[in-house]
């Protein structure tokens, strides 16, 4: 039997060549579990005459793949096959790469379609010599199959089908696209995604250094009007901006209710249920990026609105199909007036907002003023125990998993953009909640922070963080302003405010390695000091950035708002505008792990705030520092951090001591800051998966299972607890079984 290589030549097979292949590979591993021999014949029982060496390493990292549950190395040497074979495939030198993708040439069109920008390529070109030579392509190498496998099929760019990019390269790319000119920042920036410390969001992953720079992730709309035209505008805003993978939150509080009347036409409305299946049909034809990503869409809903019940079954298995949207998301914008009459069972009035005007754009006293007004003056459309929605509600969550609560007095009462407007909506993922308009649509750039990385030797590195939360937070201002936004609401709100999102991941790993149960007061510590510290320096980057060119913005978040792609002007507008950023976490169940930190302990709790505290103050140390620089962003006057009003004293918290508050506050007092948001803990579920870390703030659900996604089926495992188990001398097959049959450990 013989094997085609790569070169067209042929050659014999030979069963030590490919398990010296596999043996090559193994390096590090552990020898005890790590079978290179059993993969080999595995591998020689599905050859064929003919068979191509790139299909005999695909055989053998899928073969090593399915043997994970016996150890996690064989997910790492599942992953270091298929990367070594991607190496074999793809060329090794970043600028030539780029030309390629550049000179792009389509197979079908034959015409010139090139995937990179034509900055890009000359800053690329420029700086050859400097950027070849920075890459680290063993890196390619840490990564573990599932990750890999996302990476490949959605984030490495291709010519014609075939993948040319390498992981490190797209890295660069994303750098370089970010940066532009600043090669010694650029640099910085990639070696710390490098070497994993965080990443940015998916679409900047997708797009950065692309001709369409699009690198925000959520998008947030108001409908625009309660009208054919509205209606229609608004769905076309949402095909753009799922085209350019953008997630999309929508408000329909203002569309009326079903059988009221419609005086241009002398008859009466269908309500939300025929349109609503109109943006489901959208969500699934327009996709997220071109088949990189689902279409999202999260409808929002005040549940006084008239259709409200019907709203509810729209997700639901059974029923009528004309009246089912089973693929949009949804969510209710729930005011507290109506949890008030819950708990007391009281009535509660069903409204239409055509005939009951403005309900929707008031909260808080205003709101119940005029809700009651309305119910004095008899303008409800029908009235209903306030447990009858409530239970009807519960059943559609047990269901269908939806709708998602969120609360509209207290997002708004709690959020820096106040002083914009009532805040109609979230996000799809509801780490989002941002200021929109019929003229404005809400827009965030979003990253998270790995955890797990800054914990070593059962110590957490708080210094780490706070300087990477400021290198991050000032990244997603310059993604603001070179974004390329798909509608021009979306542009306006962006830079007025200058929203960026940080978020994390890996905190179960980091609890892990600090030997932290997931819910112990040492972990509950911990993420507090983690999000301290990431806000401080978010913060205190913020305020930097505001010195300099005034306020709203946090470095990398901060350089993502001005080099993004908006796919409409109104998000550009309010983005710049505002200039948001979210910056989140990752893996912090598995810093709780290697911390040794129970979950729910108190050391868990201690140092959930200290991370947390860590964060924020250093997103606003760097938008500071920007604000020194470049000003504040539009719309700072009249928010509360322009009046010393920071997140915790919203809340009535104290933080620790672990960060000097007042000093920092006293800078902003002085410069301002360079953004209006700026932490967002979002799901991560892409990067998570491309890290190896657990998702977010999540703890881990199963320690072995199997996960379907778009790349493929993969087992996953808790890779701290069998590196424990392992180092016990207690992992075996019967081990395995008691675990994947959700026996536990005795």
């Amino acid at each position: 039997m013989y094997v085609l290589k790569r070169g067209g030549r042929k050659e014999v097979v030979h069963f030590d060549k490919i398990t010296s292949r596999i043996q090559k590979l193994c390096y590090g591993l552990n020898a005890d579990y790590i079978d290179p021999y059993l993969i080999a014949q595995k591998v020689i029982n599905g050859l064929y005459p003919g068979v191509t060496t790139t299909e005999l390493d695909n055989l053998a990292a899928e073969t090593a793949a399915t043997m994970t549950t016996k150890h996690p190395d064989y997910a790492v040497l599942a992953a270091r096959i298929a990367v070594s074979n991607l190496h074999k495939e793809t060329k090794k030198v970043f600028s030539e790469v780029i030309e390629d993708l550049y000179n792009m040439v389509n197979d079908r069109t034959k015409l010139r379609s090139p995937m990179i920008s034509d900055c890009t390529y000359k800053i690329v070109m420029d700086n050859a010599e400097a950027l070849n030579s920075a890459i680290i392509y063993d890196r390619d190498f840490s990564y573990n199959y599932f990750g890999f496998k996302t990476l490949e099929r959605s984030y490495l760019l291709k010519i014609n089908g075939k993948v040319v990019e390498r992981p490190q390269h797209m890295l660069m790319r994303v750098a370089i696209g970010i940066h532009g000119e600043d090669i010694a920042t650029a640099l910085n920036t990639y070696n710390l995604m490098s070497e994993k410390w965080f990443t940015h969001a998916s679409p900047t992953l997708f797009n950065s250094g692309t001709p369409r720079s699009q690198l925000s992730s959520c998008f947030l709309l108001t409908m625009k009007d309660d009208s054919i035209e509205g209606i229609y505008d608004t769905l076309k805003q949402c095909a753009l901006i799922s085209k350019s993978a953008g997630g999309i939150g929508v408000n329909v509080h203002c569309i009326r209710a079903a059988g009221t009347y419609i005086a241009g036409t002398n008859g009466t409305s269908n309500g939300l249920v025929p349109m609503l299946r109109v943006y489901n049909n959208t969500a699934r034809y327009v996709d997220q990026g071109g088949n990189k990503r689902p279409g999202a869409f999260a409808i929002y809903l005040e549940p006084w609105h008239g259709d409200v019940f019907d709203f509810l079954d729209l997700k639901k298995n059974t029923g009528k199909e004309e009246t089912r949207a089973r693929d949009l998301f949804y969510a209710l914008w729930i005011p507290d007036l109506f949890m008030e009459r819950v708990e007391k069972n009281e009535m509660w009035s069903l409204m239409c907002p055509h005939e009951c005007p403005g309900l929707q754009d008031v909260y808080g006293d205003e709101f119940v003023e005029l809700y009651t007004r309305y119910e004095k003056e008899k303008r409800y459309l029908r009235q209903v125990q306030a447990q009858q929605l409530w239970y009807a509600i519960l059943e559609s969550q047990i269901e269908t998993g939806t709708p998602y609560m969120l609360y509209k007095d207290a997002c708004n009462r709690k959020s820096n953009q106040k002083n914009l407007g009532t805040i109609k909506c979230s996000n799809l993922c509801t780490e989002v909640v941002e200021y929109s308009s019929p003229d404005e649509i809400a827009v965030c750039n979003l990253a998270s922070i790995a955890l797990n990385r800054y914990v070593q030797n059962g110590v957490f590195d708080f210094k780490k963080l706070k300087d990477v939360s400021k290198v991050v937070t000032r990244n997603l201002n310059k993604i603001i302003d070179v974004n390329y936004y798909p509608i021009p609401e979306a542009e306006r709100s962006n830079k007025r405010h200058r929203p960026i999102g940080i978020g994390v991941q890996g905190l179960a790993d980091a609890l892990i390695l600090m030997r932290y149960p997931f819910d112990s007061e040492d972990a509950q510590l911990l993420n507090k000091q983690i999000f301290e510290t990431i806000y401080y320096g978010a913060l205190e980057a913020s305020c930097e950035l505001a010195e300099t060119e005034g306020p709203y913005e946090t470095y990398e978040l901060n350089k993502i708002i001005d080099v993004n792609y908006y796919p409409i002007p109104e998000a550009e507008r309010s983005n710049k505008r505002h200039r948001p950023i979210g910056i989140g976490v990752q893996g912090l169940a598995d810093a709780f792990i290697l911390m040794r930190y129970p979950f729910d302990s108190e050391d868990a709790q201690l140092l959930n705030k200290q991370i947390f505290e860590t964060i924020y103050y250093g997103a606003l140390e760097a938008s500071c520092e920007l604000a020194e620089t470049e000003g504040p962003y539009e719309t700072y006057e009249g928010s509360p951090v322009s009046q010393g009003i920071l997140q915790y004293d919203m809340w009535n918290v104290t933080p620790t001591d672990m960060w000097d508050w007042a000093k920092l506050k006293a800078k902003i007092a002085e410069h301002g800051v360079r953004n209006s948001l700026l932490l967002a803990p979002m799901p991560t579920a892409s990067t998570a998966q491309i890290l190896g870390n657990n998702e977010s703030i999540e703890p881990y659900t199963s320690n072995i299972y199997t996960r379907r996604v778009l790349s493929g089926e993969f087992q996953v495992v808790n890779q701290h607890l069998l590196k424990d188990l392992t180092d016990r001398g207690l992992w075996n097959e019967d081990m395995k079984n008691m675990l994947t049959c959700g026996t536990g450990l005795s």
